[in-house]
């Protein structure tokens, strides 16, 4: 897995980029109560905002790790947000992407990098 600075991991599986955030992110927002996911088939650039976190604490925003197409949703995540904080890094990922070049994750943290990072 790769880490951002935001505290969203990145995994690949196949030609897609799987994303959700950290166990470090779960439990920083406390309990999730509503996840709102983008939409199938949108395309988005890096940075842009694409789903939102609702939690007993804040609302955060998910931010767009790289360009490319939505091409998945959890829909699970909108009957039972709770899993965000039960599963962070299996069961609640967010969404999936399809992305030109999949070397554009080299940009990104490793385990150990990130683990730094959070300190």
């Amino acid at each position: 897995m790769k880490y951002t600075k935001e505290h969203e991991w990145l995994r690949v599986e196949g030609d897609l980029v799987v994303v959700g955030i950290t166990e470090h992110a779960a439990t920083a927002l406390g309990d999730v109560v509503f996840v709102e996911l983008p939409d199938t088939g949108n395309m988005v650039g890096e940075g842009d905002e694409i789903c939102v976190i609702e939690s007993v604490k804040a609302a955060s925003d998910i931010l767009a790790p790289l360009d490319g197409e939505i091409v998945a949703v959890n829909e699970k995540l909108s009957d039972t947000p709770s899993l965000v904080n039960e599963d962070p890094t299996g069961e609640a990922w967010f969404f999936k992407m399809k992305v030109d070049d999949l070397s554009v994750l080299d940009q990104f943290m490793d385990e150990a990098e990130y683990n730094e990072l959070i300190g």
